[in-house]
């Protein structure tokens, strides 16, 4: 059985840092859910394992560079 995103565990990303800019991260039966902490109500990105990592990777990339 599939969780609805809102019966999901929601947690801050350790990626949002300590500003008021912050994503929200759920992990469900299917891969990894991604939301904007301010407008849940705008819906969320679904992941799966196969495609999370690559954008978690992504990220790190990104983060660096700038």
């Amino acid at each position: 059985m599939a969780v609805e995103p809102t019966q999901a565990l929601w947690r801050t990303s350790s990626y949002s840092g300590t500003g008021k800019e912050c994503v929200e991260v759920a992990d469900v039966e299917s891969g990894t859910l991604v939301r904007d902490s301010k407008q849940p109500e705008l819906g969320h990105l679904s992941f799966t394992p196969a495609e999370w990592q690559p954008f978690v990777s992504s990220l790190r990339a990104f983060s660096t560079t700038v």
